[in-house]
């Protein structure tokens, strides 16, 4: 069996059920492949910033409250023996609310957003490998197993995405592998019955101790608490993974020694678990490149997108999307192969000037954050200025407005354009 398509998308997660709907919007015919079924379940704290709400509404789908959207009013930080509540930012760029949703709800309206535009949506297509040119070694299609059934298919398209996450089989099989010296962080969550469930702030934790041994650690990441309306709380860890004596930590126990230590009211013990713990890879800054090669574009988590400052991820596999779709549609227009791969290649230019200086100053902070001495001295002090958190929030969240923005933005925009765009 044979399919063809202008451009076949390998993923139906935020980043490739975005780059898909894009693409139909454009008129091009789309093959979006997923390997499951939809409802499916993806580890994620199910927290939306106001970047990720602009891609959604850019996207067409109802936000509103009335079609089960939580929405939040900013972020609650808690350490160093202190409590301060920051609302999002004012911005003419971005909303001024958050959103939360589970992952297993969120990731099929995406992906039907996408259908109903156009794409042509196969579930149960798990991608086997890469059809190449024996020639030139271009990737030109891709085989997959289709249904229950099995049945074989070649998927064939001038231009490929790959938006199959962390792994991404798919860049491997074409050998693009990732950069080990680029930060990689861990995920791991689970949800509880508990009366937190309505929040309207979005609750992290700055101050994460490992006490399972002689003396106590400071652990550089973050633990969050994300009331999802429907009487269950999500409740992680976002931790830093890329130095040796963290990666041996079981990061589960880690979770529910935390989660020990938190109110007996809020019911986070193991008779209020509704689910098993689950943790997932968080690739960041540009930690798989290059994000084009011989016919094959990298969207979202497969080309280490997450956010370094926070862990975020569904805004950048979004935006990626977005912006491969662009590309794409433009190259596909040329007259020329030549034209058409000469349009294509700029992909990562056009990565790199977004979010090059941005992800570089990103790369600074994991450093200094996996030094426990300055992540004490921030979690201590940092809190007590209110002023100062309120840039950081700015800073992490990637919030500002590109002109005509406060004193903050025009400090952060100046630190991301002379910061390296590497």
């Amino acid at each position: 069996m044979a399919e063809t398509a202008d451009v076949i998308v390998v993923g139906a997660g935020p980043a490739g059920s975005a780059t898909a709907f894009h693409l139909a919007q454009a008129g091009l015919e789309v093959a979006l492949l997923e390997k499951t079924a939809f409802p499916r379940e993806k580890v994620c704290g199910d927290g939306l910033t106001p970047r990720a709400v602009k891609q959604l509404v850019a996207m067409g789908i109802d936000v509103s409250e009335e079609a089960g959207w939580l929405h939040n009013k900013g972020l609650r930080v808690i350490g160093g023996g202190q409590r301060l509540q920051l609302d999002w930012p004012e911005l003419a760029s971005y909303p001024d609310y958050g959103l939360v949703r589970r992952r297993e709800d969120f990731d099929e309206q995406l992906a039907r957003a996408a259908q109903k535009a156009g794409a042509r949506l196969y579930e149960r297509c798990n991608v086997s490998g890469p059809v190449r040119d024996e020639l030139t070694g271009r990737i030109t299609g891709v085989e997959a197993k289709l249904g229950d059934e099995k049945k074989r298919v070649t998927f064939t398209a001038p231009v490929v995405v790959a938006a199959d996450g962390n792994s991404s089989r798919l860049s491997l099989a074409m050998g693009l592998h990732r950069n080990d010296k680029r930060p990689m962080g861990v995920a791991v969550r689970t949800y509880f019955t508990s009366p937190r469930h309505d929040d309207d702030y979005l609750e992290s934790w700055f101050e994460l101790w490992d006490r399972r041994a002689d003396k106590d650690r400071l652990l550089p990441g973050y633990g969050w608490i994300f009331g999802q309306g429907d009487g269950t709380s999500n409740v992680g860890l976002g931790v830093l993974n890329s130095s040796r004596s963290f990666k041996e930590l079981d990061w589960r126990e880690v979770l529910r020694t935390w989660c020990e230590t938190l109110p007996a009211e809020w019911q986070f013990t193991p008779e209020y678990m509704t689910g098993p713990i689950r943790g997932a890879a968080l690739p960041m800054a540009f930690n798989r490149k290059p994000h084009y090669a011989r016919g094959l574009m990298l969207v979202g988590d497969s080309g280490g997108l997450v956010n370094p400052f926070n862990g975020e991820g569904i805004a950048y596999a979004m935006e990626s999307g977005r912006i491969a779709a662009e590309v794409v549609s433009q190259a596909l227009a040329r007259q020329t192969p030549a034209q058409r791969e000469l349009a294509l290649r700029g992909y990562p230019k056009v990565l790199r000037d977004t979010y090059g200086g941005y992800y570089s100053l990103g790369r600074a902070f994991v450093q200094l954050i996996s030094n426990p001495t300055i992540m004490r001295v921030a979690a201590d002090r940092g809190l007590s200025h209110p002023v100062l958190m309120r840039f950081l929030l700015k800073l992490l969240a990637n919030l500002t407005d590109p002109t005509g923005g406060d004193a903050m933005d025009r400090v952060i925009n100046g630190l991301t354009k002379v910061a390296p765009r590497a």
